[in-house]
Parts: C-alpha cells; structure tokens; sequence
C-alpha cells in the first residue's frame, strides 16, 4: 500500500473534515479548511493512499456518494490523513520575526504507526521555510495528549514555551510549542533514514 504526501486542494477538504471530526475533540467548519487552503495554498498536505486495491469498479466512472466512505477523493485516492499550517496573522504582533502556525494535525486510526504524522509535519515545515522564509513556527497541544507531545518534542524538537491554561473548549490547558526553522535543515531527503516512534501517530 502506497502513501502519498501531497498538497491538499479544495476538493479534498471535506474528506479532511471528516478526519478531523473522527479523530479529534477541536473540529472546524468547512470555510475554516477553505480559508487555509485559499489564503496559504502552500502550506496544508494530505496523506492518501492510492493503487488499483481502492478502484471499486474500474469500469464505471467515480461519482462521490455519500454512502461510500468519505475519505475517497477519487476512485483510488483516499485520504488518510491531514496538517492545516498557516501563518500567524495575528494583527496584533509585529512582522517579523516571520512566525508559522499549525492549526491541526490528524491520521486515520487504522492508518497511524506508520510513520504519517511525521511526514506531513516535517513538509509542512519545510514548505513554511522554502515559500514564506518563516523563522519559526508555533503549535499548541493538549497537556494530556502524550503521544503527540513525544512527536513534537522528541522527534521534531520543538520547546515548550509556555502553558495556557484553559485553552481548549473543555477548559484543558495546551502546551504552547515553538520550533526555529532553518531551511538546509529541513531538506525532505536530509534524513530520510528517519522513523517514527510507533505511539507518535496517536494524535
């Protein structure tokens, strides 16, 4: 079975929808995905699976239907996984230095332990430095959520700034994250030898 880390387009948003409201307790409306997608075209990804297993009928031409599974963007594309960047926009804070933001991270649950969080990720973060020059980029996490916390402080080495408490709906506190980007660092192939936790799909 084939992975395939790509841009993520208009069409795919409601199958990222559907994975954010599988996987996770924070969901957003569809213009929230949209306004991403148009507003930084550069920086959201999906993971999808592809090859002639997903083909349902390779006669008939693929129309989306509601019955089948949501995550089918085509007839043997199916999305499995997703990450929303953007850059901060607050008006609030000065230009520079130039700050991305990744507003939400999910993988299908029959598809985690692959390896698939980390590599959305990592070309999120290497496209924040490559398209907008960011110097850095910023994230928030449930205190709770222990696996995702391993990926971003272990394996992607981000810091821990601050705790915001009560940050979520439920009132849980977030970790509030930072990592410095430097481009040469960031190169997909620089460590393609690179693996995963097993647990660090867990988000």
């Amino acid at each position: 079975m084939a992975i395939t880390i790509r841009l993520a387009t208009i069409e795919d948003i409601q199958a990222m929808q559907n994975a954010n409201l599988t996987n996770l307790p924070e969901n957003y409306t569809l213009k929230y995905y949209m306004y991403h997608i148009l507003s930084w075209p550069q920086l959201s990804f999906v993971a999808t699976t592809t090859g002639n297993d997903l083909i349902l009928d390779p006669t008939e031409e693929y129309s989306p239907d509601p019955k089948q599974d949501p995550q089918y963007v085509n007839k043997d594309e199916k999305i499995v996984g997703y990450v929303l960047g953007k850059l901060d926009d607050d008006p609030d804070k000065p230009p520079t230095p130039i700050t991305g933001h990744v507003t939400s991270l999910a993988v299908m649950r029959t598809y985690r332990r692959m390896g698939i969080a980390g590599k959305l990720m990592k070309q999120c973060l290497y496209a924040l430095a490559e398209n907008f020059k960011a110097d850095r980029v910023s994230l928030h996490v449930r205190k709770s959520n222990r696996a995702a916390l391993h990926l971003y402080r272990d394996s992607l080495k981000f810091e821990v700034l601050s705790i915001e408490k009560s940050y979520y709906n439920d009132k849980e506190d977030a970790y509030y994250m930072k990592k410095d980007l430097v481009l040469e660092d960031l190169v997909p192939t620089k460590d393609y030898e690179y693996q995963d936790d097993l647990e660090s799909d867990l988000i």
